[in-house]
């Protein structure tokens, strides 16, 4: 079967004209399955978008993150109009700008103050330059493959970047505590900062949870070295724990980085750190006109009361088991071998023997036309705004797109 998708062909070709690429970054066509998946959007509710040929599909992307509570929950839109209907931008922050630093203060267990701005590459930048100003040291360790921005030291792809721009940038294999302890010894005296998500989940990669021991071996290669820890909370920020993903897995970083899922959509990001940084916070240039706006830090201010009257979190986990239960049950029938990885909340699915995961596109392509938006290379995402009739129908249509797959291998 195949979806109508003639108005999202017209307007790209459209976009073509006028943008680079008509569309570029991790939203490009080029990373899903040209033909099969929609281009643009044009409405959402609850766990359901529609695009602009009319498709409805049940949302595993959320965005790329951003949507936890669900698309235009009413509370977070009442609150954005709220704040709206005052003013968003203004010479100076609302009060909200107050509130929202101390519910993060009150949220996260170790943090004693917050800064705010728009992107996740804004604070994970703003994060490696605070530890440098804090050290006095020059060098950031991060994980082999891991995506901390599009800011020229961890850009994913080479093109404008040069030399320099990673003269500074240590990296070594995820969950490898013995390579990083060896790195941290012949290079101690020079590192600033360990940068490392709270578990693995690079586009077109199973992702990977910490081994027993290594979050804490990295706390304490910190400690003993005066480096600074910072976990990159931006993608799991809020679907794991409202104090963090630090919370969730056991350990305590100096400074955390959040974005996706704290404004259900927003623009808006945070960084999170403890007393003994806040002068070298203090002293790192950070600002932007837009970084002060009202109506992001309403959004957010919702989104978390949220998450936490609704129990949104415990929510995500359920239905993440009982979609990856479910989906692995469907591919068993079809005699096919599947792998569910990373937390139930950021759920995603590959095929053994499938290193290219061909499999995965074929699998994707199959679902996104039968109404089901998930990523064939890329974590998926969990909100508090699906159900379980959204699971079963998602495992009813794999059971269709399982067979198409069994008749590709």
């Amino acid at each position: 079967m195949a979806v109508q998708l003639s108005r999202t062909f017209e307007l790209f070709e459209r976009a073509m004209r006028v943008v680079p690429g008509g569309i570029y970054g991790h939203q490009t066509p080029a990373l899903l399955v040209p033909g099969s998946y929609p281009y643009f959007f044009a409405r959402g509710d609850g766990s359901h978008v529609w695009d602009v040929d009319g498709n409805e599909y049940i949302d595993y992307l959320c965005s790329y993150g951003p949507i936890v509570v669900g698309h235009c929950h009413p509370a977070v839109e009442e609150a954005v109009l709220r704040q709206m209907r005052d003013g968003n931008c203004f010479n100076a922050p609302t009060p909200l700008w107050i509130e929202l630093a101390e519910h993060l203060v009150e949220l996260t267990p170790f943090a004693d103050w917050a800064v705010f701005a728009k992107n996740g590459s804004d604070v994970c930048t703003w994060a490696v330059e605070v530890a440098r100003a804090a050290t006095g040291r020059r060098k950031v360790v991060k994980a082999a493959g891991a995506y901390h921005g599009t800011h020229a030291w961890c850009s994913p792809l080479p093109a404008g970047i040069t030399d320099e721009d990673r003269a500074n940038v240590l990296e070594v294999p995820w969950n490898d505590l013995s390579a990083l302890t060896a790195l941290v010894t012949s290079e101690s005296s020079a590192i600033a900062a360990i940068i490392l998500t709270p578990f693995r989940h690079d586009a077109f990669h199973d992702s990977e949870l910490p081994v027993d021991g290594y979050l804490a071996g990295v706390r304490r290669l910190c400690d003993q070295h005066g480096i600074v820890f910072i976990l990159d909370d931006v993608r799991a920020g809020f679907r794991l724990h409202l104090g963090g993903s630090g919370e969730y897995f056991g350990v305590r970083p100096d400074l955390a980085c959040y974005c996706k899922a704290i404004a259900n959509g927003y623009a808006l990001s945070a960084c999170v750190g403890r007393e003994a940084f806040r002068n070298a916070a203090q002293d790192v240039f950070f600002t932007g006109s837009y970084f002060t706006s009202g109506v992001p830090m309403a959004a957010a201010l919702a989104c978390l009361r949220t998450l936490a009257a609704e129990d949104g979190i415990a929510r995500m986990d359920a239905l993440g088991r009982r979609l990856c239960e479910g989906l692995d049950r469907a591919a068993r029938a079809h005699d096919l071998r599947v792998t569910t990885s990373g937390p139930p909340a950021l759920p995603f699915m590959s095929f053994a023997d499938d290193p290219g995961q061909s499999l995965n596109r074929v699998f994707c392509a199959a679902m996104a036309e039968r109404g089901i938006y998930l990523h064939p290379h890329h974590n998926w995402f969990m909100s508090a705004a699906h159900t379980e009739a959204d699971i079963d129908r998602t495992v009813d249509r794999a059971e269709q797109a399982f067979k198409i797959v069994a008749a590709e291998r």
